[in-house]
C-alpha cells in the first residue's frame, strides 16, 4: 500500500516562511513525479510545484520566485520551502506524486490527505 504522508502546514503571519514535507512510503519501484497542489475553498485544485526524477521544476507562475521544491530520490521525499507567503496562499496542500508501485505495470497519481497552510494579513 502506497501512501503520502504530509507534514509542516500551519498558521503564519503574511511575509512569513513555511516548509511542507512529504514522505512517500510503501513498496514502490519508480518515482517519476512528486510536487504540490492546493485547493481554496470554492476553488479547483491547482498545481504548485513539481519536480521530475530527471531533476525538471514546474513553478505556478503566483509562486515563482517565493516557494522552492526540493526533492531526495533516496529517501523518497519531497519538500516544499514557501517565503513572502500572501494571504493568497491560504489553502489545503496536498502532495501528490506520479510512481509505479511493486505488482503494477503502470505509473499511477498519488495524493496525500493534505495541510492546512493559512496566511494571515
Amino acid at each position: 500500500q502506497v501512501q503520502l504522508v504530509e507534514s509542516g502546514g500551519g498558521l503564519v503571519q503574511a511575509g512569513g516562511s513555511l516548509r511542507l514535507s512529504c514522505a512517500a512510503s510503501g513498496r514502490i519501484v519508480s518515482i517519476y513525479i512528486m510536487g504540490w497542489y492546493r485547493q481554496a475553498p470554492g476553488n479547483q485544485r491547482e498545481l504548485v510545484a513539481l519536480h521530475t526524477s530527471g531533476g525538471s521544476t514546474n513553478y505556478a507562475d503566483s509562486v515563482k520566485g517565493r516557494f522552492t521544491i526540493f526533492r531526495d530520490n533516496a529517501q523518497k521525499t519531497v519538500d516544499l520551502q514557501m517565503n513572502s507567503l500572501k494571504p493568497e496562499d491560504s489553502a489545503v496542500y496536498y502532495c501528490y506524486a506520479h510512481l509505479r508501485g511493486a505488482g503494477t505495470t503502470f505509473a499511477s497519481n498519488y495524493w496525500g490527505q493534505g495541510t492546512q497552510v493559512t496566511v494571515s494579513s
